[in-house]
């Protein structure tokens, strides 16, 4: 069986930043104070480390309590604010789940930062949930290898895993760095808020400026199964 663990934000689709206003909401309504998120690069990072550090940057002190109390009131202000900007599906990003959908051999899971609640809403609002049976996410401010090694776990519950055939599609160097945590390849694409350059530094398994069209992307997860194609070699 061949597992793929997908990132959402910058990989699956982009929300046009409808988050931004959300979580600035969230953060006047919890500890009303005034917050900017553009001051920090949050790419790659789950929703209760944003949390943890917008605090710090705020240099308000709180308890677990407050954090999960604002990551929860984000996620309830995310809904009305997604259709208010002009988010939309990555390229390719369509075409790949739906050719993967018709695999009996193929299990695509959700890989990612966000909350479950988080996820479920951007997904739903661009019509990507359907293709998810399950994944894991962000619970606490733990690094994203921790949510990784939660995925794997959950992936082999629902059945054999090919170890050869374990991948992690992601937009950020936290992805390769979780991708390599569980023994994964990457597959990395700037389509978020790192350039290929950037990413390529990190030596994933292989990059891209966007995702491949789906019957190349098919065709490169298939002959790593087989074993037809070499890792690159780490230093």
């Amino acid at each position: 069986m061949t597992i793929l663990f997908w990132d959402i934000d910058g990989t699956l689709l982009t929300t046009g930043k409808a988050g931004v206003p959300a979580w600035e909401k969230a953060v006047r309504e919890v500890v009303g104070h005034d917050f900017e998120l553009s001051k920090f690069r949050i790419a790659g990072l789950t929703d209760y480390q944003i949390a943890v550090r917008t605090f710090e940057m705020l240099g308000v002190d709180v308890n677990d309590e407050t954090i999960h109390r604002m990551v929860r009131r984000y996620e309830e202000l995310l809904p009305e604010w997604l259709p208010t900007k002009k988010g939309y599906v990555l390229p390719n990003v369509r075409e790949i789940l739906d050719m993967l959908e018709s695999r009996d051999d193929v299990r695509s899971y959700l890989l990612t930062g966000n909350t479950r609640g988080g996820a479920k809403a951007k997904l739903t609002h661009y019509d990507l949930f359907r293709y998810f049976p399950d994944g894991a996410f962000a619970e606490d401010a733990s690094e994203r290898s921790v949510i990784a090694t939660r995925a794997l776990e959950l992936a082999r519950r629902a059945g054999p895993v090919n170890d050869r055939a374990v991948f992690v599609v992601g937009d950020t160097p936290h992805d390769i760095h979780c991708a390599n945590a569980i023994g994964a390849r990457t597959v990395a694409v700037a389509t978020g808020g790192y350039s290929l350059d950037e990413l390529q530094s990190h030596r994933p398994w292989r990059a891209f400026p966007e995702l491949p069209a789906a019957s190349e992307f098919v065709r490169m997860i298939d002959e790593a199964r087989a074993g037809h194609v070499e890792d690159p070699v780490r230093a």
